[in-house]
C-alpha cells in the first residue's frame, strides 16, 4: 500500500467547482493520477454558487493551479478569466482553468472528450442527422466540435429555455457549413426530431444521480439503427441508455467523455501525460459500487 501524500507548501491545488459537486468523480479520478506519477498536486471538490468571487480567489492564491468547472457555471466562468482559446471564445464555454504567471487561462476539453468517446464506440459522424437535447455549455462544447469536425449531415437541437437554444443555433451557424436546426423541447417536438435522428446526445442533467429514474426520452420513439450518447456519467447507466441497450441500440455512457475529458484537464495542469488507464479503473471502480 502507498504511503498518505504529505501536503506541503509547495503542494499545487486544483479543484472541481459545479452546482451541485457533490457527486462529482473528478477528485477521485484525478488525486488517483497524481499520487501515480508521484505528483505534488492536490485535487478537491467545492460547491459554488458565486463564480465571480471563486476565480478571484483561485486568482489570489498562488499554489491554486487549476479548475475543472462544472454545470451550470461554464458559460458564466468565461466572463472572469483573462484569457481563452480562440476556439472556446467561439464555443461560448469553458470547463478548465489554469493559473499560471498571475493569470487566469480558460479552455474546454469537452467537445474533444465527446468525439473521442463516440469515435471510440465505433460510431462514423459523417453524414448522420445528430440530435442534441440541451444547449447549456457542455452542449455548445459538443455542438461546435461535432459542427465543425464531424461532416454532419444535420445538427437539432431541442431545450425549454427558448432564448438559450436559439443563441446557440445561431452561434453554430455563423461559425460553421452544417445545417442547424433548433426548437423549444416538449413531446411534438422531440418525436418529430427523433423520427430523423440517427444520433442521439443528451446533454441536461436529467437522469443525474439521485434522479436516476428520469429520461426524457420515451422508450417507444427509438428506432432501429439509433446510436444514444448520454453525457450523464453518475449512474454509470442512465435510464436513457437502459431504454437504448433494450431496443438494441448502441448506448455510450457518460463515463467515457468524462474519462477523456478529465485526461486532457489532467495535461493541461500538470504538463505530464495522463495514466489514463488508470484514470479509466477508479471511475469505474466508483460508479460500479453505486
Amino acid at each position: 500500500m502507498k504511503n498518505v501524500r504529505a501536503i506541503k507548501t509547495s503542494t499545487q491545488v486544483c479543484a472541481v467547482i459545479g452546482n451541485p459537486v457533490a457527486h462529482s468523480l473528478s477528485p477521485a479520478i484525478h488525486n488517483a493520477a497524481f499520487e501515480e506519477l508521484g505528483l505534488d498536486f492536490i485535487y478537491v471538490a467545492f460547491q459554488v454558487e458565486d463564480v465571480k468571487n471563486a476565480l478571484a480567489g483561485m486568482r489570489a492564491f498562488e499554489n491554486f493551479r487549476g479548475l475543472s468547472v462544472t454545470i451550470p457555471h461554464k458559460i458564466e466562468a468565461m466572463n472572469y478569466v483573462d484569457e481563452i482559446a480562440s476556439v472556446d471564445r467561439s464555443i461560448g464555454s469553458i470547463n478548465t482553468i489554469i493559473h499560471t504567471q498571475g493569470k487566469l487561462l480558460g479552455s474546454g476539453t469537452d467537445g474533444p472528450g465527446a468525439l473521442k468517446a463516440i469515435k471510440d464506440a465505433g460510431v462514423e459522424t459523417k453524414g448522420r442527422n445528430v440530435l442534441m437535447l440541451g444547449s447549456g455549455g457542455a452542449a455548445r462544447a459538443i455542438a461546435f466540435t461535432l459542427a465543425r469536425a464531424g461532416s454532419l449531415k444535420s445538427l437539432s437541437i431541442l431545450d425549454i429555455d427558448t432564448n438559450m437554444v436559439n443563441r446557440l443555433a445561431a452561434d453554430l451557424q455563423a461559425g460553421a457549413d452544417t445545417p442547424i436546426g433548433s426548437a423549444s423541447l416538449d413531446g411534438d417536438s422531440l418525436a418529430t426530431a427523433m423520427e430523423a435522428a440517427d444520433i442521439i446526445i443528451h446533454c441536461t442533467p436529467v437522469g443525474m444521480h439521485p434522479g436516476v429514474d428520469a429520461s426524457l426520452v420515451p422508450a417507444a420513439l427509438f428506432r432501429p439503427g439509433q446510436v444514444v450518447f448520454d453525457i450523464v456519467y453518475n449512474p454509470l447507466e442512465t435510464k436513457l441508455l437502459r431504454d437504448a441497450g433494450a431496443k438494441g441500440l448502441i448506448a455510450i455512457s457518460g463515463a467515457e467523455m468524462f474519462i477523456n475529458q478529465a485526461a486532457l484537464q489532467f495535461e493541461l495542469f500538470t504538463g505530464r501525460e495522463a495514466p489514463v488507464e488508470l484514470m479509466r479503473q477508479v471511475v469505474m471502480r466508483h460508479l460500479n459500487s453505486r
